[in-house]
């Protein structure tokens, strides 16, 4: 009957806009919500009735709910160096438990970014989920199959060992005084001989520069460049460590690593086409021609750059009537250093910076992306996981391939616009209120039925 089939209809369309009324509620209590994405509620006609019938019978509605994921939140500050926002496609994969998750802890993946290091240090979201990605190994690359979701491991950032880092290059800018007397020391100096030369101090240099650098373990050792005038614009050099530190390898003696000339041009520039001191010095060589580590040190080959400037270029070695002067040197290298802080930067690296100022990637953070994120389905604590409509799974360093940025010391907003919430709520009202008027419609021409037997 057309009168039964109104009713129904009725009662269809008070269970479609109650169900948009809990879509909506839903949306206003999570305003505040970090990475939150509004539900939007579609109705659909049941409509049933086929041509041609004498009689109509109403079909009612049905509704349906489902998140807006391609919906990008705004982008607020965060002053905690591992709240991470995501702007553009592509989420966070987390997982429920971190270093005990076995296979049966399903995936998920989500955009709230609010993580923060656990009592074991591993990234956890408010809502208690663990942040994922991939290992960087010792040679700072990457190697992950896009689509291995068991590559992933969870993002810790406690308990890294410190470092230290070996001094590789030494530049330095400093004068030596072109009117200095030649050395009487010059005419029986012999680099090879104890006797004759100036890393054992039996000769007296005219000039050196000590400078402090570092080993493979941090430690620190002063290397020490020693010049004698020898004649015009020529300088007789040794570079050398104290003899202890080392076991000397001929030809070299007394902690020597290199010996050579340093010759000037007539404008007082280094003459490195014509000067014989090495550019490289390494400790740890072992045979003929070269020097190492004292072995009870347990240090490893070290070779060092040395940058004494060149021809027109500012800086370096020169050899002006001015007093013999050291202005800069420069080493690179450190000391042994602690973990400080960690940061992430816009490519996803989770980056340690130590104490010492040595930094070193620790992490990749890839952004999942689907072939239709709005076949995710929604779980509790604001994360999804893949429906039979999402797609292909595809993990993706940030920028790359179509996956969004990601943005470190941010969070995303919920994508709630409360005035458009506010103004669906009053259709709903009013909508519900109307289709509760036509069960009362109907029951009153049901009633009127029943009486005509009267």
């Amino acid at each position: 009957m057309s009168i039964n089939s109104a009713m129904l209809a009725g009662a269809a369309g008070m269970r479609a806009n109650a169900s948009a009324l809990a879509s909506i509620s839903d949306n206003i209590a999570n305003v505040n919500t970090v990475g939150f994405k509004r539900l939007r509620t579609d109705f659909s006609s049941l409509l049933d009735s086929p041509d041609r019938q004498p009689s109509y019978s109403a079909g009612g509605v049905a509704s349906r709910s489902s998140p807006l994921m391609n919906e990008q939140g705004s982008t607020t500050a965060s002053s905690v160096s591992t709240h991470l926002a995501v702007s553009g496609n592509g989420m966070f994969v987390v997982r429920g438990r971190s270093e005990d998750a076995t296979s049966r802890d399903p995936y998920y993946y989500t955009r709230a970014g609010q993580f923060a290091p656990d009592a074991d240090g591993y990234l956890q979201n408010s809502a208690g989920y663990y942040l994922l990605g991939w290992p960087v190994d010792a040679s700072g690359l990457v190697n992950a199959n896009p689509t291995d979701l068991n590559a992933l491991e969870s993002v810790r950032v406690s308990g890294i060992a410190g470092g230290a880092e070996a001094t590789s290059r030494l530049s330095l800018s400093a004068n030596l005084q072109s009117s200095q007397a030649v050395s009487a020391a010059a005419a029986t100096y012999d680099a090879t001989d104890t006797a004759n030369n100036m890393a054992s101090g039996a000769v007296t240099p005219d000039f050196q520069i000590p400078i402090q650098m570092y080993d493979s373990q941090g430690g620190l050792h002063t290397l020490t460049l020693s010049f004698l005038k020898q004649g015009p614009n020529t300088w007789l050099a040794e570079v050398h460590l104290p003899p202890g530190q080392i076991v000397d390898g001929a030809p070299f003696v007394d902690g020597q690593l290199a010996t050579g000339i340093v010759r000037f041009t007539t404008f007082g520039q280094i003459d490195t086409a014509n000067s014989t001191l090495p550019l490289t010095v390494t400790i740890g060589e072992t045979g003929a021609g070269g020097s190492e580590w004292d072995p009870t040190l347990g240090l490893a080959t070290q070779t060092i750059s040395l940058d004494m400037g060149g021809p027109g270029a500012p800086g370096g070695l020169t050899n002006y009537d001015s007093p013999s002067v050291l202005g800069t040197s420069q080493v690179d290298g450190t000391p042994f250093g602690s973990l400080a802080s960690v940061d992430v930067d816009d490519d996803g690296f989770v980056t340690a910076i130590f104490t010492n100022g040595l930094t070193r990637r620790i992490y990749q953070i890839p952004l999942a992306t689907f072939g239709n994120s709005n076949g995710l389905i929604s779980e509790q604590g604001g994360i999804y996981r893949l429906g039979p409509d999402t797609g292909t799974l595809s993990m993706r360093g940030a920028g790359v391939g179509g996956a969004g940025n990601i943005k470190s010391r941010a969070l995303e907003s919920s994508t709630v616009d409360l005035a458009e919430e506010f103004s669906n709520l009053i259709m709903t009202q009013r909508a519900y209120s109307a289709s509760s008027k036509i069960i009362t419609t109907a029951d009153e021409m049901l009633d009127e039925l029943i009486r005509l037997k009267r």
